[in-house]
């Protein structure tokens, strides 16, 4: 699904539902109607300022502009104060730091709980199928980004190796060095010894907390 062109969609369906123009929905947020005719039909990424200047002029919830979630390992929730926006990655760039990360496909909601203590998130879509059957391509992991690899060891991760976008594989340390595995058996495992971890190199930047699976 291109989640441009879905909520291009959402945004000319409530527009001509209140028989409103482009030119008149352009003087709202303060831009052109050709930046609302490229929002509507999909060529142009909609913020998530404009989202929610566009929510609060339809007199809706941020979440309609998105296709319905499937939650997995959590309950549903009603979207209020005690949740925040956390961006969804289509590939993390090596050297970036994640909240100057540019490949953002859309924005989804954590309870805001989760960042007490300072902790922080980002979600990622996941791709292939080397950690099938427990995620599946097309699956949102979210991560809870950290750099320690102890916390690291045994659970899901987000891993940068060689200065390339990120991996996605499960974490085992040992006293010789690192080992990246994935579900899929038909994908074998990448050992790191010691020195390869600080040469290449090889980092921990977040753990999975949660898995979305799209309906």
């Amino acid at each position: 699904m291109d989640i441009n062109k879905y909520i291009g969609n959402k945004i000319r369906e409530l527009r001509e539902k209140k028989n409103l123009t482009q030119e008149e929905l352009a003087e709202y947020l303060d831009t052109t109607p050709q930046t609302i005719s490229r929002y509507e039909i999909g060529d142009r990424k909609t913020n998530q300022d404009v989202l929610f200047k566009l929510a609060e002029y339809f007199k809706i919830s941020i979440n309609e502009f998105f296709p319905p979630l499937n939650f997995d390992n959590a309950t549903l929730m009603e979207i209020n104060s005690d949740t925040i926006q956390i961006p969804v990655l289509g590939v993390i760039k090596a050297g970036i730091p994640i909240e100057a990360q540019e490949d953002i496909k859309e924005y989804i909601e954590i309870p805001r709980s989760w960042t007490r203590g300072g902790k922080s998130f980002y979600g990622l879509y996941i791709s292939g199928d080397s950690m099938y059957p427990k995620y599946e391509s097309k699956d949102i992991v979210i991560f809870e980004q950290t750099e320690d690899y102890q916390i690291a060891n045994g659970k899901d991760c987000a891993v940068m190796v060689n200065g390339d976008d990120a991996t996605f594989k499960k974490v085992f340390l040992d006293d010789e060095g690192i080992t990246l595995q994935a579900y899929n058996n038909s994908y074998p495992a990448m050992r790191f010894n010691k020195e390869q971890i600080e040469s290449k190199p090889v980092k921990i930047i977040g753990i999975a907390r949660e898995k979305r699976t799209r309906l």
